[in-house]
């Protein structure tokens, strides 16, 4: 038992330890940029209640920061994953060359009161 509590204490500070490496030899541009992603989550957190939903401001945010962090500090920043990330690029990028919206090519189709007016006989005096 006590074996296991030492080996438990030795792990965490050899954990510690490492990440206080990697923080120390981190570029000071990846630091700011991590702090603020997390500034940034903590003004959604307290924004909504329940379930987080995030805005297209937070979502442009996001990916801005994304752009200054190394990819394998992802997981650790962001709240969403990476392929979150790159799937509201594909639906930003999707809806700009969506053209289902767009007029369809040929004549409008008549409204129905005039399509009335032309089926009825003609007037005869």
């Amino acid at each position: 038992m006590a074996c296991r509590v030492l080996l438990k204490i030795v792990y965490l500070l050899t954990c510690r330890v490492l990440g206080l490496a990697v923080l120390v030899f981190r570029s000071d541009r990846a630091k700011d940029a991590e702090l603020l992603v997390l500034r940034h989550e903590n003004a959604v957190l307290r924004r909504n209640a329940g379930r987080v939903r995030y805005e297209p401001g937070d979502r442009v945010w996001f990916a801005a920061m994304a752009r200054l962090l190394p990819r394998s500090y992802w997981a650790g920043v962001f709240r969403v994953t990476p392929a979150t990330l790159l799937a509201w690029h594909r639906k930003l990028a999707g809806r700009k060359y969506d053209t289902s919206r767009r007029r369809k090519p040929g004549r409008p189709p008549t409204v129905p009161r005039i399509a009335r007016l032309v089926s009825q006989p003609p007037f005869r005096l």
